[in-house]
Protein backbone atom coordinates (compact mmCIF):
# COMPACT_ATOMS: atom_id res chain seq x y z
CA UNK A 1 0.00 0.00 0.00
CA UNK A 2 1.32 3.44 -1.01
CA UNK A 3 -0.19 6.80 -0.08
CA UNK A 4 0.73 9.89 -2.10
CA UNK A 5 0.07 13.48 -1.02
CA UNK A 6 0.79 16.43 -3.30
CA UNK A 7 1.37 20.02 -2.22
CA UNK A 8 2.70 23.27 -3.60
CA UNK A 9 0.08 24.26 -6.14
CA UNK A 10 -1.38 27.73 -6.41
CA UNK A 11 -1.97 30.78 -8.58
CA UNK A 12 1.02 32.22 -10.43
CA UNK A 13 1.51 34.75 -13.20
CA UNK A 14 2.83 33.71 -16.61
CA UNK A 15 6.59 33.37 -16.47
CA UNK A 16 6.52 32.54 -12.79
CA UNK A 17 7.64 29.42 -10.92
CA UNK A 18 6.19 26.85 -8.56
CA UNK A 19 7.59 23.74 -6.91
CA UNK A 20 5.29 20.81 -6.34
CA UNK A 21 6.02 18.12 -3.78
CA UNK A 22 4.74 14.57 -3.51
CA UNK A 23 5.16 12.90 -0.14
CA UNK A 24 4.91 9.12 -0.20
CA UNK A 25 4.21 6.74 2.62
CA UNK A 26 4.58 3.00 2.36
CA UNK A 27 7.31 0.54 1.74
CA UNK A 28 10.46 0.93 -0.28
CA UNK A 29 9.97 4.32 -1.93
CA UNK A 30 13.51 4.14 -3.26
CA UNK A 31 12.70 1.19 -5.55
CA UNK A 32 9.57 2.75 -7.09
CA UNK A 33 9.68 4.79 -10.31
CA UNK A 34 7.57 7.93 -9.90
CA UNK A 35 5.75 10.31 -12.21
CA UNK A 36 3.79 13.54 -12.43
CA UNK A 37 0.62 13.76 -14.50
CA UNK A 38 -1.72 16.66 -15.09
CA UNK A 39 -5.30 17.06 -16.17
CA UNK A 40 -6.73 20.28 -17.50
CA UNK A 41 -10.47 20.90 -17.37
CA UNK A 42 -12.22 18.92 -20.07
CA UNK A 43 -9.02 17.20 -21.13
CA UNK A 44 -7.52 13.75 -20.63
CA UNK A 45 -4.88 13.20 -17.98
CA UNK A 46 -1.41 13.38 -19.50
CA UNK A 47 2.07 12.42 -18.42
CA UNK A 48 4.24 15.42 -17.58
CA UNK A 49 7.46 13.84 -16.34
CA UNK A 50 8.78 10.66 -14.80
CA UNK A 51 11.86 9.74 -12.81
CA UNK A 52 13.47 6.33 -12.44
CA UNK A 53 14.83 4.83 -9.24
CA UNK A 54 18.28 5.97 -10.40
CA UNK A 55 17.09 9.54 -10.92
CA UNK A 56 16.86 9.44 -14.70
CA UNK A 57 14.22 11.86 -15.91
CA UNK A 58 11.98 12.04 -18.95
CA UNK A 59 9.66 14.87 -19.93
CA UNK A 60 6.78 15.54 -22.24
CA UNK A 61 7.63 17.80 -25.16
CA UNK A 62 5.40 20.55 -23.77
CA UNK A 63 7.47 21.01 -20.59
CA UNK A 64 11.02 20.06 -21.56
CA UNK A 65 13.46 22.80 -20.66
CA UNK A 66 11.00 24.40 -18.23
CA UNK A 67 10.18 21.68 -15.69
CA UNK A 68 12.56 19.59 -13.59
CA UNK A 69 11.56 16.39 -11.83
CA UNK A 70 13.60 15.04 -8.94
CA UNK A 71 13.36 12.71 -5.98
CA UNK A 72 14.79 12.65 -2.48
CA UNK A 73 14.56 9.07 -1.32
CA UNK A 74 15.72 9.86 2.22
CA UNK A 75 12.56 11.95 2.60
CA UNK A 76 10.25 9.71 0.53
CA UNK A 77 9.50 12.77 -1.58
CA UNK A 78 9.37 13.65 -5.27
CA UNK A 79 9.43 17.18 -6.63
CA UNK A 80 8.46 19.04 -9.77
CA UNK A 81 10.15 22.40 -10.24
CA UNK A 82 8.14 24.38 -12.77
CA UNK A 83 9.69 27.48 -14.30
CA UNK A 84 8.55 29.88 -17.02
CA UNK A 85 4.97 28.78 -16.48
CA UNK A 86 2.43 29.37 -19.22
CA UNK A 87 -1.37 29.63 -19.10
CA UNK A 88 -1.56 26.25 -20.86
CA UNK A 89 0.14 24.68 -17.84
CA UNK A 90 -3.03 25.32 -15.84
CA UNK A 91 -4.25 21.96 -14.58
CA UNK A 92 -4.58 19.69 -11.60
CA UNK A 93 -1.24 17.93 -11.08
CA UNK A 94 -1.14 14.38 -9.80
CA UNK A 95 1.60 12.24 -8.36
CA UNK A 96 1.61 8.62 -9.57
CA UNK A 97 3.40 5.35 -9.08
CA UNK A 98 2.89 1.69 -9.82
CA UNK A 99 3.86 -0.82 -7.14
CA UNK A 100 3.21 -4.55 -6.99
CA UNK A 101 0.82 -4.38 -9.95
CA UNK A 102 -1.28 -1.57 -8.44
CA UNK A 103 -1.55 2.05 -9.56
CA UNK A 104 -1.47 4.76 -6.91
CA UNK A 105 -2.53 8.40 -7.30
CA UNK A 106 -2.48 11.40 -5.05
CA UNK A 107 -5.48 13.67 -4.58
CA UNK A 108 -4.01 16.31 -6.89
CA UNK A 109 -2.91 19.91 -6.47
CA UNK A 110 -4.26 22.76 -8.58
CA UNK A 111 -1.91 24.95 -10.59
CA UNK A 112 -3.38 28.06 -12.20
CA UNK A 113 -1.28 30.28 -14.45
CA UNK A 114 -3.01 33.57 -15.08
CA UNK A 115 -2.37 37.29 -15.05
Amino acid sequence: QVTLVESGGGLVQPGGSLRLSCAASGPRFAVIPMAWYRQAEGMQRELVAKVSTLGHAQYSDSVVGRFTISREDAKNTMYLQMDNLKPEDTATYYCHCSYQFNDYWGQGTQVTVSS
